[in-house]
């Protein structure tokens, strides 16, 4: 089964932290929406989409992406996000349904093109946008080695989902 993880990670690289866990899992090389054409897309069984969460959506540069997907047919994705929302505040169900909404925009248009969304994955992501900044910022150290454990989890369930 060949993989590939496609992430736009910016400010800390939080994504781009799971991504590689991910990429790692699967054997997938990890590569940024400006580094692929569309139709190479073809090539591969199982894709992963992420990045952080920005305005409420995933990045615009993996959504454009999606816009220009060929259409196919028995392929599989999955979507990921980091988030700034403040889990320890919020709790763990409350940032998995906002992630969820947030990666419904990307999901809708993966669907739209013929892919089946295998699954979804989020967590919490070290934020200092705005005035977060001057206050140290939010979600410190994460994501951190729980979070990298459960997207290893989360990547063999992927591989188990892709291959069944």
């Amino acid at each position: 089964m060949k993989s590939l993880v496609v992430v736009f990670s910016y400010h800390h690289k939080n994504t781009e932290k799971i991504a590689n866990v991910f990429a790692k899992v699967l054997g997938a090389p990890v590569k940024t929406p400006q580094q692929i054409r569309p139709e190479e897309l073809q090539e591969y069984s199982l894709i992963g989409f992420g990045s952080g969460v920005y305005g409420g959506k995933n990045h615009e540069s993996v959504l454009e992406l999606a816009d220009k997907l060929p259409h196919v047919t028995h392929k599989k994705a999955f979507i990921f996000s980091t988030s700034g929302m403040p889990e320890s505040v919020a709790g763990r169900e409350n940032l998995e349904n906002y992630s969820l909404k947030c990666h419904l925009s990307l999901r809708e248009k993966l669907e739209s093109r013929g892919y089946t969304v295998i699954g979804e994955f989020c967590c919490a992501g070290f934020n200092t946008n705005s005035f977060l900044k001057y206050f140290g910022g939010l979600n410190k150290g994460r994501p951190d080695a729980g979070d990298l454990k459960n997207a290893e989890a989360f990547a063999r369930e992927m591989m188990e989902k892709a291959r069944g």
